[in-house]
């Protein structure tokens, strides 16, 4: 089963500020409460994702795969019980604030993998809006 959820919301901040915080991965991976930890490799960035389901923490693989400086970056992220896609496109507003349009898929490869994150990925969008707002 795939789990797909596409939120935007509106920032304050300068398309710039929030672009420092969307293209760096470790930053991402900094505002998602089940990474428990994560480490860079070059252009490989691992999350340790704690997943109820397996009673474990999951090392996923993530790296970049598109990206538009300063206006869009796509990652793709694999493991063997998860497979997870994000986007985020940045549109400037004319107050000097900014739209983030983010896109999560995730695909996951046991029984009940993809409720888990069916039922949290609303509130990891919450958890980096809040980032970006602080």
């Amino acid at each position: 089963m795939t789990v797909r959820v596409e939120r935007t919301f509106d920032l304050d901040a300068p398309p710039a500020d929030v672009w420092a915080f969307i293209s760096d991965p470790t930053r991402r991976a900094s505002a998602i409460s089940v990474v428990d930890s994560f480490e860079q490799d070059g252009d490989v960035t691992t999350w340790h994702v704690r997943v109820p389901v397996v009673n474990r923490t999951i090392p996923v693989e993530t790296r970049d795969v598109e990206r538009e400086d300063g206006e869009y970056v796509k990652f793709v992220g694999k493991s063997k019980v998860l497979r997870v896609t994000g986007e985020h496109r940045i549109e400037p507003r004319e107050d000097g604030g900014t739209r983030l349009h983010n896109a999560f898929v995730v695909d996951g490869r046991l029984p009940g993998v993809e409720r888990f994150f069916e039922r949290n990925l609303d509130e990891e969008l919450d958890n980096l809006k809040e980032r970006l707002d602080g």
